[in-house]
């Protein structure tokens, strides 16, 4: 194991550092430290087990990590907080107030994401070996209608069974959430329509199931056998840009068996059309 880097703690509660966490930023976030803690580039490097010369580039701004198993070495290297991990979109190593030891003792809440964008390797690796994908959403556009949406490259190499639940087009909660969203309905509901339609295209070689519902969207959940992606629908902002938890099933968790009733209800309420 290579040698953590002890942090002072009021570093942690910089903005700057918080700031470049949220951003995933570890070019920044190393530069906070060598600035705020006195941390060289070869303690980074022996914190984080990365050549010191790739050290230079991040600091440098000429290389990105984007790899999430880098991300964890980085959190743990430098022994980061809880608070920081999850606005680094990570989860908490000691979660509170959740039950953190599920069936394969981790924790129900694995991880916490900025936004979708955030997410998207985490999705999409969960999604690749996926025998079911569960789809609540508004349009689902940036789920699966656009040829670089997040899951329709994985979804068109064939996952067995795609369930989609989408907001009627025609109903009262489409026209509230297209004024919420500040669009005219014609442009809403085409947006659901194209999707169904994109969908349907799906159907040559996987189980797809397209649903209705009407009711005001509050929840946008990504199914992805026992994994769950959660984010929510605001007033003034759409699903994709909220923040995002990453559930598992946990023997005593409520969070992973209340959003699974929910799809389940939402689904058995809701109108199929394909």
């Amino acid at each position: 194991m290579w040698n953590s880097l002890n942090v002072p703690e009021p570093v942690w509660k910089r903005d700057d550092l918080r700031k470049a966490c949220r951003d995933r930023d570890v070019g920044e976030l190393f530069r906070v430290l060598q600035r705020s803690a006195g941390a060289t580039q070869s303690q980074l490097s022996s914190a984080t087990d990365i050549l010191q010369g790739r050290i230079s580039e991040i600091v440098n701004g000429s290389r990105r990590i984007t790899a999430f198993d880098v991300y964890e070495r980085i959190a743990d290297g430098l022994n980061m907080p809880d608070e920081v991990r999850v606005l680094f979109g990570l989860a908490p190593v000691r979660p509170l107030g959740v039950d953190h030891l599920g069936t394969a003792g981790q924790a129900e809440l694995l991880a916490t994401f900025p936004s979708q964008s955030n997410a998207v390797s985490d999705i999409q690796r969960a999604a690749a070996t996926a025998s079911m994908i569960e789809i609540v959403a508004v349009r689902g556009l940036g789920i699966v209608a656009m040829n670089d949406s997040l899951l329709r490259s994985v979804v068109s190499r064939g996952c067995p069974t795609v369930s989609a639940v989408l907001l009627d087009p025609n109903g009262e909660a489409a026209q509230r959430r297209a004024r919420e969203v500040g669009e005219s309905w014609g442009v809403f509901k085409s947006g659901i329509e194209f999707s169904v339609a994109r969908l349907e295209e799906l159907s040559t070689h996987t189980d797809v199931r397209v649903y209705f519902y009407d009711m005001l969207p509050t929840w946008r959940v990504l199914t992805l056998d026992d994994v769950q992606f959660v984010s929510a629908f605001g007033e003034n902002h759409e699903g994709h840009t909220s923040r995002m938890y990453k559930i598992a099933e946990s023997s005593h968790g409520a969070l992973h068996r209340g959003f699974r009733r929910f799809t389940h209800e939402l689904r058995n309420q809701a109108v199929r059309i394909v």
